[in-house]
């Protein structure tokens, strides 16, 4: 009695895996059943692509794909006896994409670090390097990759390496990571082929990661071992140590830059270079007939000499992107897919990697340890995808069952194990400015050779709910939970008018980049204007460019320095009075000579007008002037603030023309001064 009717019927079990390798050549369908510790692959059915329809692992036609995958499915469910619903399929792609980054976050004060903090970490180094390799190829902003994997190779805290980051103390935070990223179209482009034939994505992995589960088990992944999986278009390669992957990559050169010398050196068509190509092994010579109807009679040794550039040149790419990916030499290689049995490919590897060729292998031998079948030889290479991607959906290692909902429909997600919310977010075109917003832009302008600063509007954070709770982006995701994501809103730039720092308007003149401007215009960040008010044909000081009604007149006081306990404020020694810290007797010597020193080119109109004007926290305020002429001081302000400074519950921040301040930093004519106080 077949074991497989038996335990197949009408419909396929839950625990049942249906997987589709959809190659550039042709797609494979398995399926397969957990039976303990390994799965039982009870059918295998193969469909050869009657047009280019994939490049480069590609779809490009979808509706040809779409009926090729049909006729594997219709063949599997001949075979089985029961409808397939659900498929398990691997994306691969030739705009593959493996970015290495060092990303450095910094708290606001060292502290402990929770789960929280290492995920806002990781997720700003994955856009770092989305972001580095975008720049690099001259892409656009726009989000136009999936995330499908990274590994963080190395954490560090305060500048010192560490393994792991939790419970530790401390402010800066750095994490070495490789990620990987897979274009959007890719992905949509194998979805839309599945639902044309009525079958639901159960589980999406990537190529490199379903093969690298059936050639190199867990068990022996703590050694440096590099797996490459060679199709008709691709080349898949992928990369462990340690004991977990480290990193995937593509070389788009593979089977098919042969079969295309094979076509050009004796003038065939792509069928039967393919057929040549297949035959070399097998026979000392070989007869075909090419497009003009000549029969032709070639050697082997004939065939090997016409490819053996091409040959090279894909040894060479393959050889190359391994040692790319890996970062120098692995251990060991294993060669699979349909490409690995090429005659003379292993033999080209090893002369360019200059290893050993014992370290060299084709895959196959693993595939018993995952893995096994009554009927089929699951040793062929060839089957390096299909198998790995029922072996990774049957352990767990991607489970069709693990589904998760993001806003109302099922989650992408690329491989198994655990999750946290913020691998959902990636794996789903979300990035890290989704999560955490990005304030707008300020437009900085030049008014009379002072820097004015418009600030841009903060963003408005992001919501995120796990099962109708507020929920974080540690927070570890379980099968069937249910995540809404609100991204956060990215804050206005700052937009200004030139009528928001002056009127234009009789008795002035305003220039905007040296030309006069006659009414209000828009602002762009780098203008330059140059304001003269003229009154009864005299150019007044900038201090009379307002009206004093307006201005908060304050009369003078005698400096204090600011109270010792402002976090974030340098203050030197002092006396302690009941209104501040009263500058003693040889400090203010200092500070009247420090004045002397420096005295303002504006003393000319202190004398004449004596008052002097600053706008602090975006209000006018004039100050009588100093006695002798000295100069107003940063700390003179602290007392305007409006701060309560034995009350204090965060940092106080200076700043003076949109830049930090210090506590003696001198102040001139009309500059703008913040004092607030940032609450943690």
């Amino acid at each position: 009695m077949d074991n497989r009717n038996s335990i197949l019927t009408d419909t396929l079990p839950d625990q049942a895996i249906f997987a589709l390798d959809i190659g550039t050549r042709s797609i494979i369908g398995m399926v397969g059943m957990p039976d303990g510790d390994r799965i039982h692959i009870v059918a295998i059915e193969r469909a050869e692509h009657t047009k280019r329809a994939m490049i480069d692992g590609q779809i490009e036609d979808i509706d040809q794909v779409a009926k090729i995958a049909g006729q594997v499915k219709e063949k599997l469910e001949k075979k089985l006896g029961c409808k397939l619903l659900k498929v398990c399929v691997a994306a691969a792609g030739r705009a593959l994409r493996t970015e290495s980054v060092t990303y450095e976050m910094e708290l606001a004060r060292a502290q402990k670090i929770d789960a929280e903090s290492v995920s806002r970490l990781e997720a700003g180094a994955i856009s770092e390097a989305e972001k580095q390799f975008m720049n690099r190829e001259g892409r656009d902003t726009d989000r136009q990759f999936y995330l499908v994997g990274y590994t963080v190779s190395r954490y560090f805290l305060d500048n010192y390496m560490i393994s792991n980051l939790i419970d530790h103390h401390g402010r800066v935070l750095k994490a070495d990571i490789i990620a990987t990223f897979l274009p959007t179209e890719v992905v949509e482009s194998l979805y839309s082929a599945m639902h044309k034939i009525g079958l639901e994505v159960a589980s999406l992995t990537l190529e490199p990661i379903a093969a690298i589960n059936a050639a190199i088990p867990q068990n022996i992944r703590l050694l440096n071992l590099a797996m490459v999986d060679i199709g008709a278009g691709t080349s898949d390669i992928a990369v462990c140590r340690d004991g977990s992957v480290t990193g995937y990559t593509m070389a788009i050169l593979a089977g098919d830059e042969i079969t295309e010398s094979i076509m050009k050196e004796y003038l065939v068509d792509f069928g039967t270079a393919e057929k040549i190509k297949s035959q070399i092994d097998e026979t000392e010579e070989l007869n075909f007939t090419d497009i003009l109807g000549f029969e032709q009679t070639i050697t082997r040794e004939a065939i090997f000499s016409s490819i053996k550039e091409a040959s090279s040149r894909l040894c060479q790419e393959i050889s190359d992107k391994i040692l790319e990916v890996n970062g120098g030499m692995p251990s060991a290689v294993f060669l699979a897919g349909g490409g690995s049995r090429l005659s003379g490919l292993k033999e080209g590897i090893v002369e360019h990697l200059k290893i050993d060729s014992k370290r060299v292998a084709i895959a196959g031998n693993n595939f018993k340890i995952n893995a096994y079948s009554d009927e089929y030889d699951l040793e062929n290479p060839e089957y390096a995808t299909p198998l790995g991607i029922v072996i990774s959906a049957g352990f767990n290692i991607v489970n069709d069952g693990f589904r998760v909902i993001l806003n109302e429909r099922p989650a992408k997600l690329f491989r198994g194990g655990t999750f946290t919310v913020m691998d959902v977010l990636m794996m789903n075109g979300y990035n890290y400015q989704d999560m955490i917003g990005r304030s707008g832009q300020n437009l900085v302008v030049s008014v009379n050779g002072k820097r004015t600063v418009f600030y841009g509007e903060k963003a408005e954070p992001s919501v995120l709910t796990l099962n109708g709770e507020e929920a974080q982006l540690s927070d570890q995701v379980s099968a069937e939970d249910w995540i809404v994501f609100v991204p956060a809103s990215h804050g206005k730039s700052a937009s200004a008018m030139l009528s928001d720092i002056e009127k234009p308007g009789a008795g002035k003149t305003i220039l905007v980049n040296g030309i006069e401007a006659k009414e209000d215009l828009p602002l762009k960040t780098g203008d330059s204007i140059v304001i003269e008010i003229v009154r009864e044909k005299e150019i007044l000081p900038e201090e009379d460019w307002y009206d004093e009604a307006e201005e908060e007149q304050v009369p003078y006081q005698e400096p204090v320095l600011a109270p010792q306990n402002i976090p974030g404020i340098l203050t030197p020694p002092a006396q302690m009075t009941s209104t501040g810290i009263q500058i003693d007797k040889e400090q203010r010597l200092k500070l009247e000579g420090h004045a002397d020193a420096s005295a303002s080119s504006d003393s000319a109109f202190h004398k004449s007008n004596g008052k002097i004007t600053f706008f602090l926290n975006d209000k006018p305020v004039t100050f009588p002037i100093k006695p002798d002429q000295r100069p107003y001081y940063l700390m003179d302000m602290l007392e305007y603030s409006g701060l309560d400074f034995k009350n204090l519950t965060g940092k106080v921040v200076l700043e003076v023309n949109g830049e930090s301040g210090y506590f003696q930093q001198e102040l001139k004519s009309r500059d703008r001064i913040m004092i607030y106080q940032e609450n943690e």
